[in-house]
């Protein structure tokens, strides 16, 4: 997400770009973070993924950092961060793609748009680590209803919690008002 401060690229996106782009309303804040190509040290010899396969990967549940189904909900905007081994004419033919399968759903109060950064840096990964070393991937952040399930998942767990006064005796003791 940062690569664009970081190191010089074709499309370097600001983090201000980010908050422009993805949130149409103040409420309406809570971003999907996506990245791809999840790939361990040992497959990596016999899998080059090509800028159309990693950008479809995005919008599949298993590539997701929230576990949540993007088929429940509609997507009002994505930012793809791409790194490495990438061209402008493949991300917008990929982008095109993804547009013409109608795989994904938008809101229609919406425009449906992609906000694209490119920056020439490979991808690094941590030595000794388990994921590959890889010519290109991408981050996408989108702002999706489909997160809901995430926080309806968090209330449910802080309502049995809290019907348990669990952890309640913390907050007490610094001066909180159990209520």
């Amino acid at each position: 997400i940062t690569a664009s401060l970081r190191f010089d690229g074709a499309l370097n996106v600001d983090l201000t770009e980010f908050q422009t782009n993805l949130v149409p309303y103040p409420r309406i804040h809570f971003p999907l973070a996506t990245y791809s190509p999840i790939i361990s040290a040992e497959r990596a010899f016999h899998e080059h993924m090509s800028v159309p396969e990693i950008t479809n990967k995005c919008f599949e549940a298993g590539h997701q950092m929230v576990k949540c189904d993007p088929r429940n909900g509609k997507y009002m905007a994505c930012c793809l961060l791409f790194r490495g081994d990438v061209v402008p004419k493949d991300v917008n033919a990929a982008i095109a793609t993804v547009k013409t399968k109608r795989a994904i759903q938008f809101v229609d109060w919406c425009p449906t748009g992609f906000k694209v950064g490119i920056n020439y840096q490979p991808p690094t990964v941590v030595p000794g680590g388990d994921l590959a070393k890889l010519q290109r991937a991408v981050c996408m952040l989108s702002n999706t209803t489909a997160i809901a399930e995430a926080w309806t998942r968090l209330d449910h767990k802080f309502d049995l919690m809290y019907s348990k006064r669990a952890f309640v005796h913390w907050y007490v003791g610094e001066g909180m008002e159990e209520g």
